[in-house]
């Protein structure tokens, strides 16, 4: 138990000091930050190979302090009371979200572990597709910044259900609403993420 200003004795968040019931993360703030920093239009190819008139960099949010901050609280909370053991995703778009859900996961007394998972096996020493302290058998949620297609983090999920986990959940910062979701609910994965396209006026492709 900590002590706070008001001499109130409560179970606090961590390093913020703030009580637990004010850890919500600042929704709008979020969104205010991606049209600031990451919405883009014009002409982009995006990693599913489609077409798009326009752009969300979410390593402009992950990489920035505030940024990953409010990502990483918003996904702790998203994710509320899941039983799972680990959190990882497909590097590098993954690596500084894992890094910052670890973080405040730790501020808010919470044990969890964190997993890479590298588009090639390491070269030398293990040899492993997998970086980090997961072991077989563990419950895990999978982690994107940006899902169009979901085809990147459907690998990450392949390489850590190969390695003899399991995984319950899939999260990530933004849906474009292209057909993630229902790729992952054919693999029985659930998908939640912070915001979608809608949340920014955007309306998602007919097909």
């Amino acid at each position: 138990m900590r002590v706070g200003c008001r001499g109130e004795y409560r179970r606090w968040c961590g390093a913020c000091l703030r009580p637990e019931a004010e850890r919500m993360y600042d929704r709008a703030r979020l969104l205010e930050l991606f049209r600031e920093r990451a919405l883009k239009f014009g002409e982009f190819t995006l990693a599913s190979g489609k077409k798009a008139s326009y752009y969300l960099d979410g390593k402009q949010i992950s990489l920035h302090s505030e940024g990953l901050r409010l990502v990483s609280e918003g996904l702790l909370d998203l994710l509320g009371d899941l039983p799972f053991d680990a959190i990882g995703g497909m590097s590098i778009g993954a690596d500084p979200i894992v890094g910052g859900v670890l973080a405040v996961a730790g501020s808010r007394g919470r044990s969890l572990g964190g997993f890479l998972v590298r588009k090639e096996p390491k070269g030398h020493g293990t040899q492993r597709y997998i970086e980090g302290p997961l072991t077989p058998g563990m419950r895990v949620v999978v982690i994107d910044d940006v899902v169009t297609t979901g085809g990147s983090a459907l690998q990450a999920v392949d390489r850590v259900v190969e390695f003899g986990c399991e995984v319950v959940q899939v999260v990530a910062i933004i849906d474009r609403l292209e057909g993630g979701a229902a790729n992952f609910a054919a693999r029985n994965l659930p998908l939640s993420s912070l915001l979608t396209i809608r949340d920014f006026g955007l309306t998602p492709p007919t097909t």
